[in-house]
């Protein structure tokens, strides 16, 4: 082995094939977190438009930058608990029915708009842009429909208790 002294040491991670790899490996990471980032906005469509509102809205009022960034976020995430609570102590099923719409709505039309900006990076024909834009935005809303019902659990009301259900006193049943 020959050492010649100044010439540069020629390792495996410093190739150009090798810095193409992790370069493309990067790139499709970094898409992936940039999609998350997107549909959880999407999702949360109704809670962001809130907080933004009431961010912009300090802003003007004189709160400053952070200040407005912090009380949008506090408001953003307060108007997410208020509707899951509202979701989850509501008897009647169109109150619930209206509280969820009113979180799906406006993600599944985010949703659309986010697939189709998506869609006219690669797909050239405008009736397959709107097809999958559809398609994200149906995706988009139903997720949100579910976010909203499942984080809301049922709150017990005064009177009911947790447990296996009872038939109805002097209720018999007959086996044949």
């Amino acid at each position: 082995m020959v050492v010649v002294e100044g010439a540069p040491l020629a390792t495996f991670v410093t190739g150009p094939i090798t810095m193409i790899i992790i370069g493309v490996l990067l790139n499709i990471v970094g898409l992936g977190i940039f999609c998350w980032a997107l549909l959880a906005l999407a999702i949360h469509a109704l809670p962001f438009f809130v907080g933004m509102t009431v961010g912009i809205y300090s802003f003007q009022a004189g709160a400053g930058p952070v200040g407005a960034i912090v009380v949008g976020f506090v408001t953003a995430g307060f108007a997410l608990v208020v509707a899951q609570h509202a979701v989850s102590v509501a008897r009647s099923p169109i109150i619930r029915l209206l509280i969820r719409l009113l979180f799906a709505l406006p993600a599944a039309r985010a949703g659309y708009e986010v697939t189709l900006t998506l869609a006219h990076f690669g797909i050239p024909q405008e009736w397959w842009q709107e097809s999958f834009a559809m398609l994200g935005s149906i995706a988009v809303g139903c997720t949100a429909w579910a976010r909203v019902s499942i984080l809301a659990e049922p709150a017990l009301r005064p009177g009911v208790a947790l447990g296996p259900a009872q038939p109805p006193t002097g209720a018999t049943t007959k086996f044949r």
